[in-house]
């Protein structure tokens, strides 16, 4: 699978452990930064162009990274196509339930909130459950497109 990642400076830690992840795991990594460290960086930056390059690729999936992500989930939301959901650790049933009910095509995860092997087996777990592609869902997605 296709994986498109980015992070400002209060995800870049956990970016750079997740991509090595992701290779084992045999999905193409393209990171769109940042990559360098920046106390200064701004998440748009590097937010906004994992959320167009998802909502340019229907088969894609894309992890944005800040200090809680709720941010990162904003700005890629506001592109077309793109459902983000956020995750700050703990239960993962949210989670399961994003892909395979709301087809979330974007994990938006807050680094300051989450540690460990915690992260790696979520977002496993993430990009490893379906779309159970059930009619009442479909119905639901496209109303949010029909804007």
């Amino acid at each position: 699978m296709k994986i498109f990642i980015g992070a400002d400076h209060a995800g870049f830690e956990l970016k750079e452990k997740l991509i090595p992840f992701l290779k084992e795991l045999e999905h193409e990594v393209e990171d769109k930064g940042a990559f360098t460290y920046d106390a200064n960086d701004d998440y748009p930056d590097f937010i906004k162009p994992v959320a167009e390059a998802v909502s340019n690729d229907s088969e894609a999936k894309g992890i944005v990274i800040g200090k809680s992500g709720q941010g990162e989930a904003m700005c890629a939301n506001r592109f077309k196509n793109v459902r983000a959901v956020v995750w700050y650790g703990g239960n993962r049933e949210p989670l399961r339930l994003s892909r395979s009910h709301n087809d979330a095509n974007i994990l938006s995860i807050g680094a300051g909130l989450v540690g460990g092997n915690q992260v790696l087996e979520a977002v496993q777990m993430w990009l490893e459950t379906p779309f159970s592609g059930d009619e009442r869902h479909v119905r639901r997605i496209g109303k949010i497109e029909d804007k």
